[in-house]
C-alpha cells in the first residue's frame, strides 16, 4: 500500500506528522470530495502531484491545461452534483478570474466548488504580491484560511460543507507557510458524500444579462446575510483571553507567529483568532475591542484587507502604514510590532555570497541561453522577452529581459514590434512548451492575426519542470498514464506559422536555426522555433552515467566551458567537474561544445567514481526499538538547516519530523518549516524544524539548539546565527557551491568565515568528500552523513540511535538507498 493510500484509510484519530499540501490532499480523500483538478503553481502543486495522483482510483483528479480551465471543470464538476476542489496559486486566480466570477453568482443547488489558493507572499516563486481578498470578497465568496496543519487537513470537508449549505463556491486561502511546513495532524473520520441532485435545470446556470442582475440581487438579499450570520456563529473564529491589556487580533498561518511569541516569552495577550475573513464577524471582533484597554493590533499577512474593514467600521487598531511595504510576518517581526524587545547581535562583517538560482547542470536550455548571450554581445538581438517558467532563470545568463505573467511573452514582443517595426529582426519571444499550452498558444495566434514579423523560441522539455515536472499536453502521458495526442509542432503549423526544431544539445544547429528566423522576421516572416530536450529530472537513472574528463596539455585555460555550475576552475584556470556535473544525461555535453580546442571529452576509464564499487556495509533488515519511557525527552527541540538549493534540505527536515514522531512528541507538537527558495535550484535555502512546546516553524532568535550548514559560507545570511540559542552548536560543512558567473576569489575567504563563528562552538566537517568516499558520485548523501553527525551532537544525542536508523528507513525504505543511507549515517557518527 503507498503512503497516502495508507493516510486515507487509515483510522480516524491517528496521528502524523504531514506537508500542509499533503495534509489537505488526504482531507479531500477522508471528507469524501468527489473531484480534484488545477493547474500546477508552487506552493500548491503538492495537493495533486503527490498527494492525490497516488490515490487515483479514490477520486477522479487531474491536471488542466491552465488554472481557467481548471475553474471552468471544476464548475461542471459541480453541475453534475459532484463536490470539487480546484488548485492553483494566487496568479492563477487572476489567470482565472473571469469563470471564477461568472459562475460565483449561481444560486440554484449544485454539487460543492471549493477553490484552493495558495499565497506566497515572500515571494519565493511567484511575480506579484498583489492580495487577492478584496477580488474574492468582491464576487461575495467566502474565504476560509487555515491557521495550522489539522485545520489544513480538515478545510476541504469543511469548505465543501459550506458551499452546499450556502450555494456558493468557497475560496481557502492558504498560506505558502502552511503549504511547505510540516505538522501534527490528527486524521479526520472518514466520509461518504452523495451526489447533489440538482433542483433546477441547466439552463439556470447561465449568465446572460437578464440573468446575472437577478442572481446579483439574490446573492446580495440572501445568500451574503445567511452568509454574515454563519460568521458571527462560526466556532473557527475563537478568543483566548488574557487580562485585557493588549490585543491582537489576527488570522491564517500569521496566527502561529502569534502565539509563539505569547508562549515563549510568556507576554499576556488577548488573541481574537479568525478562521473566516470574509465575512468577518464584526459584532464578535467589536466586543472583542472593547473589552481591551490598551491597543488592539491587527497581524495580517497580504496588504491591509481585515484593517482596513474594521477601520471602515469606526474600530481603532493598530495595524500597518498604508505604504508598509511588509507582507509576512516572522516571530520576530510579531514581537518588534508589540514592543517586545529580543537579543539580536549585529550582521556579520562578512558578506553572504549572492546566490541566484539557476538552471539545473545539464539542462537543455543552457545552450540556448548561452547562444543568446553571444548574440546579444554581437549584437544581433537586442531584445528577449521571457515568460514564467523554467526559461526565466536565463535572466541570470543575461538571456532574458523581461517576464511578466503566464504566456503573455509574445504578445509583449509583438507590442514592442509594432511600436518598432525595424527591430522585428533583433528581438525574440521565448517560453517553456507547457507555458505555450496554457496561454502562450493565444500569443501565437494573435501574432499571425496581427501579421506581426518575427520570432518565438519555445524550449520544449515536455514536461512542466519548474513546478517539479508535472504532465501536460507535451508529456508522452497525462496524470492518468494515457498516452497524450497533442502535436505542439503540428499544431503551431496549423496555425500558420513556420516551425523550426532544433536539439538543445545542438549548440551549432541552435545558432543557425535562430539566425535563419531572425532573417525570415527581417523578410516580415513569423517564425516558430521549437529546442527539443527532455527535463533532466525526468530522464532515467542510467542517463547519468556518462562521466567527462579535461585534458590538461590541450586546455588553453580560457573559460568557455564555464557556463554551468557541474564544472569549476582552479586557481590556474584548469577545468574539472564536481559532483553537479550529470554529464548532460548522456547528450552531447554543452561544456565540450564550448570549448575551442576540444580538450573535454568522455571519461570511458573504470577509475572514474561512477564505476567505482564500494563495497557498503550490510544494513538491517529490522530495526528493534526501544521501549517507550526508557529514555528521557527534551522539553524542546529546535534546529535551523541551511544550503543550496539541490543539497537535500526536504530529505534532512522529512527524517527529523519522523523522529520526532517515533519519540513521543506527537503528545506535543512536531512543527517543520521550510522553503524560502526551495523550488529555486542553486538559491538559497532554510529549513527549521521543532518538537515540543512548540507553536511556529519559523523560530525565534536564541531558540535553535542547533544550526546545520550544508554550504560553508551560507552560515553568513543575515539572521542565521541569531537562532542560535546560547550554548548552543553549529555543524558547518566545508562544502563550497559556486554560483554561475562567479569566480572563486569571490568566495568568502575560509579564515573570515571562521572568525565570524569565533564565539559560537563549532563542528566544521566535510561531509561531501565523505559521501563520495561511499560511492556517491554525486554527493547526495552528504546530508545523511550531516544527519548522523548531529545525532552525536545535544540534546539531540537524547535521541538513541535506533530511532535515527528508523527514520531514515522509513523515509527511503527501498533496499538500495537504505544500505547507502545506512552507510551514511554511520559515518556522520564516526565524524562527529
Amino acid at each position: 500500500m503507498n503512503p497516502v493510500r495508507k493516510l486515507c484509510t487509515q483510522n480516524a484519530g491517528e496521528a502524523t506528522v504531514l506537508q500542509g499540501n499533503m495534509a489537505f490532499a488526504v482531507g479531500c480523500v477522508r471528507s469524501g470530495i468527489h473531484a480534484v483538478d488545477g493547474y500546477p503553481g508552487t506552493p500548491s502543486t503538492e495537493v495533486i502531484d503527490r498527494g492525490l495522483s497516488q490515490v487515483q482510483d479514490m477520486l477522479s483528479v487531474g491536471w488542466s491545461v491552465s488554472e481557467a480551465a481548471a475553474v471552468s471543470v471544476g464548475h461542471g464538476y459541480s453541475l453534475a452534483g459532484n463536490d470539487c476542489v480546484v488548485t492553483m496559486k494566487i496568479p492563477g486566480l487572476f489567470q482565472a478570474g473571469d469563470p471564477f466570477s461568472s459562475s460565483a453568482f449561481f444560486n440554484g443547488d449544485r454539487g460543492a466548488l471549493v477553490y484552493y489558493v495558495a499565497s506566497d507572499f515572500t515571494p519565493s516563486s511567484t511575480q506579484h504580491l498583489v492580495d487577492p481578498r478584496p477580488f474574492i470578497k468582491s464576487c461575495f465568496i467566502p474565504i476560509l484560511e487555515p491557521r495550522n496543519h489539522q485545520e489544513m487537513h480538515e478545510a476541504a470537508g469543511r469548505a465543501a460543507d459550506i458551499s452546499r449549505a450556502f450555494k456558493t463556491p468557497v475560496v481557502i486561502l492558504a498560506s505558502g507557510t502552511l503549504c511547505h511546513s510540516e505538522g501534527l495532524v490528527r486524521l479526520s473520520d472518514i466520509a461518504k458524500r452523495d451526489r447533489v441532485e440538482l433542483s433546477a435545470p441547466l439552463k439556470s446556470f447561465n449568465t446572460l444579462p437578464v440573468a446575472a442582475r437577478a442572481n446579483y440581487e439574490k446573492v446580495l438579499s440572501h445568500r451574503l446575510p445567511a452568509l454574515q450570520q454563519m460568521a458571527e456563529e462560526s466556532p473557527l473564529n475563537t478568543w483566548e483571553k488574557g487580562s485585557g491589556k493588549v490585543g491582537v487580533i489576527t488570522y491564517g498561518a500569521t496566527e502561529m507567529m502569534v502565539r509563539e511569541v505569547k508562549e515563549s516569552l510568556g507576554e499576556d495577550i488577548d488573541i481574537l483568532s479568525l478562521g473566516l475573513t470574509f465575512p468577518l464577524p464584526m459584532q464578535r471582533i467589536r466586543e472583542f475591542c472593547q473589552a481591551i484597554d490598551g491597543d488592539v493590533h491587527v497581524i495580517e499577512d497580504g496588504y491591509r484587507f481585515v484593517q482596513e474593514e474594521l477601520e471602515r467600521c469606526g474600530l481603532l487598531v493598530k495595524g500597518k502604514a498604508p505604504s508598509e511595504s511588509l507582507t509576512e510576518w516572522t516571530p520576530t517581526l510579531v514581537a518588534s510590532r508589540l514592543g517586545l524587545s529580543l537579543q539580536i547581535s549585529e550582521a556579520a562583517g562578512v558578506a553572504p555570497l549572492k546566490r541566484p538560482p539557476m538552471i539545473c547542470a545539464g539542462c537543455p536550455y543552457r545552450l540556448f541561453g548561452e547562444t543568446v548571450r553571444q548574440m546579444r554581445k554581437k549584437g544581433k538581438i537586442e531584445a528577449c522577452f521571457g515568460d514564467i517558467g523554467c526559461n526565466t532563470l536565463l535572466y541570470f545568463m543575461d538571456a532574458l529581459d523581461t517576464n511578466v505573467a503566464m504566456g503573455t511573452s509574445e504578445s509583449n514582443r509583438a507590442g514592442f514590434v509594432l511600436a518598432n517595426p525595424d527591430k522585428a529582426g533583433k528581438c525574440i519571444s521565448l517560453l517553456g512548451d507547457g507555458t505555450e499550452c496554457h496561454s502562450g498558444m493565444d500569443s501565437t495566434r494573435n501574432s499571425l492575426f496581427r501579421q506581426v514579423p518575427g520570432v518565438k523560441v519555445i524550449l520544449d522539455n515536455n514536461w512542466t519542470a519548474m513546478t517539479g515536472g508535472q504532465p501536460g499536453p507535451t508529456s508522452p502521458v497525462n496524470l492518468a498514464g494515457q498516452t497524450n495526442s497533442f502535436d505542439l509542432k503540428a499544431s503551431l503549423a496549423a496555425h500558420g506559422a513556420k516551425v523550426l526544431e532544433v536539439s538543445g544539445y545542438d549548440r551549432k544547429a541552435i545558432r543557425k536555426a535562430l539566425t535563419t528566423a531572425l532573417q525570415n522576421a527581417e523578410n516580415g516572416d513569423f517564425t516558430t522555433l521549437v529546442v527539443t530536450g527532455v527535463c533532466i529530472r525526468k530522464m532515467p537513472k542510467q542517463s547519468y552515467g556518462t562521466r567527462l574528463k579535461v585534458d590538461a596539455e590541450l586546455c588553453k585555460r580560457c573559460g568557455l566551458c564555464q557556463i554551468c555550475p557541474g564544472i569549476q576552475a582552479d586557481a590556474e584556470g584548469l577545468p574539472s567537474f564536481n559532483n553537479l556535473c550529470t554529464g548532460c544525461v548522456s547528450q552531447p555535453a554543452a561544456c565540450s561544445q564550448m570549448c575551442p580546442v576540444g580538450a573535454i571529452s568522455v571519461d570511458d576509464s573504470c577509475e572514474t567514481a561512477q564505476c567505482a564499487q564500494v563495497e557498503l556495509p550490510e544494513a538491517p533488515d529490522t530495526i528493534t526499538l526501544p521501549k517507550a519511557g526508557s529514555f528521557d525527552l527534551p522539553e524542546r527541540v529546535s534546529v535551523a538547516i541551511r544550503g543550496v538549493g539541490g543539497q537535500g534540505n526536504l530529505f534532512f527536515g522529512r527524517v527529523l519530523t519522523r523522529l520526532a514522531f517515533l519519540a513521543g512528541y506527537g503528545d506535543t507538537n512536531v512543527v517543520k518549516g521550510e522553503t524560502h527558495g526551495m523550488a529555486q535550484m542553486g538559491g538559497p535555502v532554510i529549513s527549521t524544524f521543532s518538537c515540543g512546546k512548540v507553536c511556529s516553524p519559523v523560530l525565534l532568535p536564541g531558540t535553535a539548539d542547533c544550526l546545520v550548514c550544508m554550504e560553508q559560507s551560507e552560515v553568513l545570511r543575515p539572521g542565521f546565527i541569531d537562532m542560535l540559542r546560547p550554548g548552543g552548536s553549529v555543524l558547518l560543512a566545508t562544502t563550497k557551491v559556486l554560483p554561475y558567473g562567479v569566480h572563486e576569489d569571490a568566495y568568502p575567504a575560509h579564515d573570515e568565515i571562521v572568525q565570524t563563528l569565533a564565539d559560537y562552538k563549532v563542528v566544521e566537517m566535510d561531509v561531501l568528500d565523505e559521501a563520495l568516499a561511499l560511492g556517491d558520485a554525486t554527493g547526495r548523501i552528504a546530508n545523511v552523513v550531516m544527519i548522523g553527525a548531529l545525532s552525536m551532537l545535544d540534546p539531540f544525542a537524547a535521541f538513541p540511535p535506533e530511532l535515527w536508523l528508523q527514520a531514515l528507513k522509513s523515509v527511503s525504505p527501498k533496499p538500495a538507498i537504505w544500505t547507502a543511507n545506512h552507510a551514511a549515517f554511520q559515518a556522520g557518527r564516526r565524524l562527529a
